[in-house]
């Protein structure tokens, strides 16, 4: 483990992992500044786990000012990696980090438990419930939360869920209260979250809680880490099998950083108003389809505008030939190309044929052409350099 964040960020710049940039060393001293505010408060040696020696109320103690830190920026400029350099130089104990949006499904499972009631009235699991308003879960689940751990450093905060929206605020307000220190990462300035959402008149408090109690840092150097990483592969690979597979396989882990090896990859459920849409892989903003579940399904242009709120990059494997006969799946996936495009969002396919040979006859042919423009377009550099703030 690094004595601190600036010594992990140089050890990655000397081996070559980073290029010199003067934005990220400053967060990462931001960041080192919060660290050594957290482990020089004060101790009460008759508890043995550190976080609770270094949190315990106490009205002699103030809190930590700011009590974290709101790192934002386009993708790819390593809010995610200094985020991890600072979780790690933190000795262990209560420290959680978790991507924003498995912490919100938590966070709705626990209200759900907390308003279910066992047979003896007594809700299960919420310890000092009686110190808790019958009618409100927030207070109890935050107290939960910062049970589990008091650092808590949430990666790719964005709300497009107005249920969400209505929520954050007071469970952000009662874990502040509850002195926890959050770290936060977000494609997006404070002022810029949920900007076009439902009731946002109601998700404005959340904003203000950012920007009162949270240090604000932009990451905006030159230098796109995950497009490097991208460096020899293509964004279209013909004709599918094997080696394509193989090839999208490497970009999902390139662009995700989890370990090859790792035998259970994260899935997630994307709630669309009353309903799911299972993603059979999803991580760090990339999600994983087959044509098959994404275009030959009953889906629409609401499911695929959730995609692209939701990721930065969609990875799509097995496009056959399209026809007259499977035209119901080429026109979903003129509708999904459309949405990607206007949305940014990187997308990497594998297929029977190139974009040119993938609908050539039938009725429809001349309509996908439009299509096949674009997915050309989408494979060059210019137009990946110009998907920075995707996962608007």
């Amino acid at each position: 483990m690094s004595q601190n964040v600036l010594d992990a960020w140089n050890e990655k710049l000397q081996s070559g992992d980073l290029t010199s940039d003067p934005i990220q060393e400053a967060a990462a001293g931001a960041l080192d500044r919060l660290r050594d505010r957290i482990l020089t408060l004060p101790k009460n040696p008759k508890r043995t786990r550190i976080w609770h020696r270094l949190f315990r109320r106490r009205t002699q103690k103030p809190r930590i000012s700011p009590q974290g830190i709101y790192l934002w920026g386009s993708v790819g400029r390593g809010k995610s990696m200094l985020m991890d350099m600072f979780f790690d130089t933190i000795p262990d104990g209560d420290k959680q980090r978790i991507h924003f949006h498995s912490f919100m499904q938590e966070v709705h499972r626990r209200i759900h438990l907390w308003r279910s009631q066992d047979a003896s009235g007594r809700r299960a699991d919420f310890p000092n419930q009686e110190n808790y308003h019958a009618d409100d879960p927030i207070i109890p689940t935050a107290k939960w939360i910062t049970q589990q751990g008091l650092l808590i450093c949430l990666d790719e905060l964005q709300v497009t869920e107005v249920v969400d929206a209505l929520l954050i605020g007071r469970l952000f307000q009662a874990l502040l209260d509850n002195h926890a220190v959050v770290v936060i990462t977000s494609n997006r300035a404070p002022p810029d979250l949920y900007k076009h959402g439902r009731n946002r008149e109601l998700f404005l408090p959340f904003i203000a809680l950012i920007e009162k109690h949270l240090y604000v840092v932009h990451l905006d150097g030159p230098t796109d880490y995950r497009l490097i990483r991208l460096q020899g592969y293509k964004t279209w690979y013909s004709p599918s099998g094997f080696e394509a597979t193989k090839r999208l396989r490497e970009i999902f882990f390139r662009l995700t950083g989890i370990d090859p090896r790792m035998r259970d990859v994260p899935s997630e459920d994307l709630q669309l108003g009353g309903r799911s849409l299972h993603v059979p892989k999803s991580a760090e903003g990339v999600a994983v389809f087959s044509f098959k579940r994404l275009c030959l399904s009953p889906l629409g242009a609401a499911d695929y505008l959730a995609l692209a709120r939701r990721y930065h990059t969609l990875i799509l494997v097995a496009i056959p030939k399209l026809s007259q006969e499977n035209y119901d799946g080429a026109k979903r996936f003129i509708t999904l190309v459309d949405i990607l495009y206007d949305h940014r969002i990187k997308l990497f396919c594998s297929a029977e044929t190139t974009p040119e040979d993938l609908y050539t006859e039938g009725l429809n042919a001349f309509e996908f052409e439009r299509c096949v423009s674009r997915l050309i377009e989408m494979q060059s550099d210019a137009w990946l350099q110009s998907c920075d703030l995707s996962a608007l």
